[in-house]
């Protein structure tokens, strides 16, 4: 049976549910560190408790992989204790970490002492604010080798007219595993004005990128990305195209709570999973809930 985390709800109905890897998911606590983005109901700690609370009565997922949520950059080391201070009590399996790579070699000792931690599975440098260019200078590519040589991820996290950055960085590093957040952040409108993407610049780009055999995809983040309520027939077309672009075996799940689905996170997971189940059939759905997390991260 599979051991299930202290955070794990009850299972709603009587049918069984594959297991899950939630590959993206947030905690912060503003009286420890700070983040100077936060503001809204966001501004307030999101830890433990609070994920238990908004998955409660609901069948959580079974692990986590903490992403880091932008704190000061100087307390990026902080952050990796402090996650890991709390993984036994929320499941976090493994850390994506903050490092700033376009330091190239001056970033090594932070990169080496990341490496050497049994929890952190990669590095994220969020780049959706970053200028054009940024993540093909010649330090920042000097950074992105440095996590290939230790074997982290990165986590590329940009808005979707970035994305050719994105391929551009995978070409430059094809040892390193590049992992693109949130689908590369499309426009997708609202359950009442839903957006059409086939054709889309986003569309193009993501087929392109997804050439490159060492790039994944997080199908995370959409419900941020949705201007209101949103539907699945709304968001369903943009993972159909992530999965013709990149088939069902480089596609993860993630959440991305707190930012999307703060108070109901079940509703993305549940529509993920009947997504798979439709497209992709039983192995195909535990290889996008699980099974890939577990090769991209853990193996």
């Amino acid at each position: 049976m599979q051991r299930r985390h202290p955070i794990v709800g009850p299972t709603q109905g009587t049918g069984t549910r594959t297991r899950v890897v939630d590959t993206h998911l947030h905690l912060w606590d503003p009286t420890r560190l700070s983040y100077t983005w936060l503001e809204g109901e966001l501004d307030a700690l999101h830890g433990p408790e609070e994920l238990r609370e908004a998955w409660r009565g609901r069948s959580a997922p079974d692990e986590y992989v903490f992403v880091q949520a932008e704190c000061d950059a100087e307390q990026a080391l902080d952050e990796v204790a402090w996650v890991s201070s709390l993984a036994p009590d929320c499941g976090v399996r493994g850390i994506v970490a903050h490092a700033r790579l376009e330091r190239g070699a001056l970033e090594l000792d932070t990169i080496d002492r990341l490496s050497a931690h049994p929890q952190v599975v990669g590095v994220r440098r969020l780049l959706q604010d970053e200028p054009a260019g940024f993540t093909s200078g010649a330090a920042f590519v000097e950074g992105a080798k440095l996590l290939a040589e230790r074997r982290l991820a990165f986590d590329a996290c940009v808005r979707s007219d970035a994305l050719g950055e994105v391929a551009a960085l995978a070409d430059a590093v094809p040892e390193l595993d590049v992992v693109l957040d949130h689908l590369g952040k499309p426009e997708v409108g609202s359950g009442a004005r839903p957006v059409d993407p086939r054709g889309s610049r986003w569309h193009q780009d993501l087929v392109d990128l997804a050439r490159r055999p060492s790039v994944r995809v997080k199908l995370s983040g959409l419900p941020a990305e949705s201007r209101g309520p949103w539907t699945r027939a709304q968001i369903e077309p943009f993972l159909d195209i992530a999965l013709e672009a990149f088939g069902p075996d480089r596609l993860v799940y993630g959440g991305d709570w707190p930012v999307s689905e703060r108070r109901r996170p079940h509703a993305w997971l549940e529509a993920v999973t009947a997504w798979a189940d439709d497209r992709v059939g039983p192995e195909g759905t535990d290889a996008v809930l699980a099974g890939n997390a577990e090769r991209l991260y853990f193996s």
